[in-house]
């Protein structure tokens, strides 16, 4: 696909919809972006793009708002922030976003007659390997919680077996400018425990602006699987870099019993995944602009209260 096409972008006002919408944007792209209030409509006028006011769940409404467009980014999602995914249920509506959401999508998109379909995945499903490297190839481990995930990357694999093509991004931890790293800082910043997992192990995070821009690439991608985010970076290394930007003591991890209350949403969190973004980078030419995790990457608490 090259040249400016037309693309359609669900969750358009979300971390990675505004990023992905922005780069669509500066790659001359023309933009229509799902909304469901005045104030997502608002933030995706003022991002360059085209507000549709539609519903998600309502695949002919949904198909009738993609009409004429060339592309769909499927970056619809609800992240639980901090400790409310410890609540009862605190996963069902992004399990059904995944499971019902991404189907609907998808035979939306087949009925609108849309070429390339971007889904929004997560590396989190990859079994814990060590001190291994992981690409696309790796083992992936299905739990509760990743289930909803490979369900979706399901709808996806359907999407290109009927003629379509879908490019499925398993995007590293979003860190930076996220209501999840923002909640890290300030329980950082007080002095409170924030970490989890073996501080030698493996994380793979991506800056919310490189996903935006990982979305605008994948409209070239062939079919299939990508893993998209910056160099992997140690546990113990991520929460050194948090509890400075806070400013306050040296990290501490979470107490025993609230590894055993998340149980399985938080173990996903906790697994070693020294993932390899590369096959994304050699097809597409891809680079992240934050290849490594540094302070900059995020937002001081004095800025956090000045934004707000």
């Amino acid at each position: 696909m090259s040249g400016p096409v037309q693309v359609f972008v669900t969750g358009a006002s979300g971390v990675v919809g505004r990023a992905a919408v922005r780069a669509l944007v500066d790659d001359g792209h023309d933009v229509r972006g799902l909304v469901r209030s005045r104030e997502a409509a608002r933030v995706v006028s003022g991002l360059g793009a085209e507000p549709v006011a539609a519903e998600l769940f309502d695949g002919t409404e949904l198909a009738e708002a993609m009409r004429g467009c060339d592309a769909v980014a499927n970056l619809a999602t609800k992240v639980p922030v901090g400790s409310a995914a410890l609540r009862p249920g605190s996963l069902r509506e992004i399990d059904r976003l995944r499971i019902r959401g991404s189907r609907i999508v998808a035979a939306a998109a087949r009925r609108a007659e849309v070429e390339v379909l971007v889904h929004q995945s997560l590396s989190f499903v990859y079994a814990d390997a060590g001190e291994d490297w992981i690409d696309e190839d790796g083992l992936v481990e299905v739990s509760r919680a990743t289930e909803p995930v490979v369900v979706a990357e399901d709808h996806m694999e359907a999407f290109t077996r009927d003629g379509g093509r879908a490019v499925c991004l398993r995007l590293g931890l979003v860190t930076g400018t996220d209501p999840n790293t923002a909640w890290q800082v300030r329980r950082a910043a007080s002095g409170r425990a924030f970490t989890l997992g073996d501080p030698r192990s493996w994380m793979h995070v991506v800056h919310p602006d490189d996903a935006g821009s990982a979305v605008a690439h994948a409209l070239q991608a062939p079919a299939g699987i990508y893993n998209v985010g910056s160099d992997p970076v140690r546990r113990g290394e991520y929460a050194a870099v948090v509890a400075s930007v806070a400013g306050g003591p040296p990290p501490r991890p979470l107490p025993a019993w609230v590894r055993r209350v998340g149980a399985e949403k938080l173990e996903i969190l906790t697994r070693s995944q020294r993932v390899s973004s590369q096959r994304f980078a050699d097809g597409t030419g891809w680079t992240p602009t934050r290849p490594v995790l540094s302070a900059s990457w995020l937002t001081t608490p004095d800025r956090e209260r000045a934004r707000g």
